[in-house]
């Protein structure tokens, strides 16, 4: 396969700057058909940015013959059809995070995507990112020692849009799964597993402290990797004011880095103290994208692949008690 041809089901605001300027401007990629079931917010999108077809109907845009991959970018109650659509189109499927509702979602998209001979991606995108490649370049170096202790916190204060009451599916579990920990905390977890491998153990405890909305605003959760270094963090989504702030700990020093604010990467060991100001690219997708590119065409690797990704949704569902040990 030579040129990978996009169409996107959902264009809304993740398509605006993250994802689908990188799926046009990555070497031998284009977008060239959106769909959303507002026709005419499909049409605005693909006008606006110079996206060739418009859909309003997902099972039209899978089948036109001009597209040969498929970007899902709805969200995740809605990830399990539309990857079995485009599986059975024969079609490579990239699904915006989290991977799924659930981790058992998950593995049905796997399948059937095994079965169809296709490649499954996620959007996982800080696998790709300069700042968190570097994070794990230090790890790798050995200056830090013997990893011991992951500490995570991500605290927020409440949204206006939740206080007052309006529609938000990011905190309607039938829609998201849960509240802003799938949202966000799923990203936590997916680069802490690139970072030091697979996490063997999750549990958790989670509560609903503001009552502005039916998910859960409070989660604290202990983990354990497979290497046995071990971790906790505290998600609380309304606190009063906002901490982004993640350690990874080794028996010589200490790398500390924010997952969603811009800030240096900080070391601290036996060196001294250093700082890495890396920003992220206006398209933060597009690193990603492209490594997706490029294995769909034969010629690299994606580190965010459906099996990577399903990992996720299990640390999650063991945190959040829907699942028990394996």
């Amino acid at each position: 396969m030579q040129d990978i041809r996009w169409g996107s089901i959902g264009c809304g605001d993740v398509m605006e700057v993250k994802s689908g300027p990188a799926l046009q401007n990555v070497v031998s990629s284009d977008l060239i058909g959106v769909m959303r079931r507002d026709g005419r917010l499909a049409e605005d999108f693909a006008r606006r940015h110079g996206v060739e077809k418009w859909y309003d109907d997902a099972t039209k845009l899978v089948n036109d013959p001009d597209i040969n991959a498929i970007y899902i970018a709805t969200p995740p109650d809605t990830h399990l059809e539309y990857t079995r659509m485009a599986a059975q189109a024969g079609k490579p499927v990239y699904v915006e995070k989290p991977m799924a509702n659930s981790f058992a979602e998950c593995q049905e998209m796997i399948q059937v995507c095994q079965n169809q001979g296709v490649p499954l991606f996620v959007a996982y995108y800080r696998r790709a990112l300069p700042r968190f490649l570097k994070v794990k370049e230090i790890i790798k170096s050995g200056q830090l020692g013997i990893i011991k202790e992951v500490q995570v916190q991500l605290l927020q204060s409440a949204k206006e849009v939740d206080i007052s009451g309006k529609s938000n599916w990011r905190v309607n579990p039938n829609i998201a799964g849960c509240g802003y920990f799938c949202d966000l905390g799923s990203h936590i977890f997916d680069l802490l597993q690139f970072l030091l491998g697979d996490i063997s153990e999750a549990s958790g405890n989670i509560d609903n402290t503001g009552k502005h909305y039916e998910a859960e605003d409070f989660v604290e959760a202990e983990f354990q990797f497979e290497s046995g270094s071990k971790g906790s963090g505290i998600w609380n989504f309304n606190f009063d004011r906002d901490i982004d702030k993640t350690k990874i700990i080794g028996t010589r020093g200490e790398v500390e880095y924010t997952h969603f604010a811009e800030a240096d990467v900080t070391v601290r060991s036996d060196r001294g103290e250093d700082h890495f100001e890396i920003p992220n690219p206006l398209h933060i997708q597009q690193p990603l994208v492209q490594l997706i590119v490029d294995e769909i065409r034969g010629v690299g690797k994606s580190p965010s692949t459906g099996v990577t990704a399903a990992r996720t949704n299990w640390v999650m569902d063991r945190v959040l008690g829907r699942i028990g040990p394996t």
